[in-house]
């Protein structure tokens, strides 16, 4: 069986109150257009999870509300903290415990991009990939038929995509 993960770093963020906790920042202007941009480029391609996992901090709520605005169907999210400001390791014990085939991811750095490299045999000829600047999205297969026997390297990129290249 295959499976697929869409890997979503959060829509850029506001940095506007000081005096905000970071858990509570929500998206600037730029970060919901490019969340809606995101959404619109899973609706073109065909790309609707069967499950959502999402950071319960505010920017990574409202990045999956916009991106969810444009989509066919209505997953829910599941919000937690156990992916806010999540490592690698403990993004990847969250995943292994999902059920959906197509699975959507919405967290942080550095945690998005290192799981993204450690989860692919081969990085994709893109030069943002590494980065994984705001709003960038992986959609990464894996030939497995349940989460928790996915293992690092074992992924193969099928579609990246940041913002800037959808505004």
């Amino acid at each position: 069986m295959t499976l697929t993960l869409i890997l979503t770093r959060h829509a850029k963020s506001s940095w506007g109150d000081a005096d905000l906790a970071d858990h509570d920042r929500p998206l600037n202007k730029r970060g919901r257009a490019s969340a809606k941009a995101i959404g619109r480029w899973m609706a073109d391609h065909g790309l609707v999870p069967d499950e959502v996992l999402c950071s319960g901090a505010l920017r990574t709520r409202q990045t999956w509300t916009h991106i969810a605005e444009t989509m066919v169907g209505d997953p829910e999210a599941q919000f937690t903290d156990a992916l806010y400001l999540a490592d690698a390791d403990a993004m990847r014990n969250v995943l292994a415990m999902a059920e959906g085939k197509t699975v959507m991811m919405v967290a942080h750095n550095p945690g998005s991009a290192y799981m993204a490299r450690k989860l692919v045999a081969e990085t994709p000829n893109h030069e943002k990939f590494s980065h994984y600047p705001t709003g960038a999205t992986a959609v990464i297969e894996f030939d497995a038929d349940d989460w928790s026997q996915v293992q690092w390297k074992s992924g193969r990129v099928v579609e990246f995509v940041v913002p800037r290249e959808l505004i």
